[in-house]
């Protein structure tokens, strides 16, 4: 018995070759995956550099003089105090003539400071004929016409803060120094 080999069909003209598809393919994939890799590496050299920035940043604050860093202790100290809870010191009434040339008029004013601690009372309360000398003479100084709005009342509250804030030299505490007396209240606000 004889064999007889069959011959292989031959591809039809039309159809690409096999092998061409796969090396697409194979090329897309590759090309997919050194996108990821590129992006995943600057990813990464970002970060890096954000992280030696802030580490240069941290080693430049510690070769800090000592006077810088003891300044920075100093603004937190401050900034924690603010967070205390503040230390009332209501001052006794006031009634005063207004300087109102048409008609007598006369207004009396309740008036509360708040200032940073207890110190800081204890040297208002040794200072408080002064402060409230100070006080008087903006009263009698002011018309009903001021004192009745908004803006003349916050006026009035900033002078008498200034006021109050006299008896603290400038050795004692910073003129920028808000903390001393933080600010007024007013408890009662009569005008007739």
């Amino acid at each position: 018995m004889a064999t007889t080999a069959v011959p292989a069909e031959a591809p039809p003209e039309d159809a690409p070759p096999a092998g061409k598809g796969k090396k697409k393919l194979l090329l897309i994939i590759t090309a997919a995956a050194l996108v990821l890799l590129l992006a995943g590496g600057g990813g990464a050299a970002w970060w890096m550099m954000k992280k030696n920035a802030q580490a240069a940043e941290d080693a430049e604050f510690a070769e800090a003089d000592s006077d810088a860093q003891e300044e920075v202790q100093e603004h937190k100290r401050k900034r924690d105090d603010k967070k205390q809870a503040p230390v009332f010191l209501p001052l006794e009434m006031f009634t005063v003539n207004l300087a109102d040339r048409e008609a007598e008029r006369y207004a009396q004013v309740g008036i509360t400071l708040e200032v940073a601690d207890a110190k800081t009372s204890d040297t208002l309360k040794a200072y408080m004929p002064a402060v409230r000398n100070d006080i008087l003479m903006l009263l009698a100084h002011k018309k009903a016409s001021e004192l009745q709005e908004r803006s003349g009342k916050l006026a009035l509250a900033r002078e008498i803060r200034r006021a109050a804030m006299k008896p603290f030299d400038e050795a004692e505490h910073e003129p920028d120094d808000e903390a001393v007396v933080r600010a007024v209240h007013f408890s009662s606000f009569i005008i007739q």
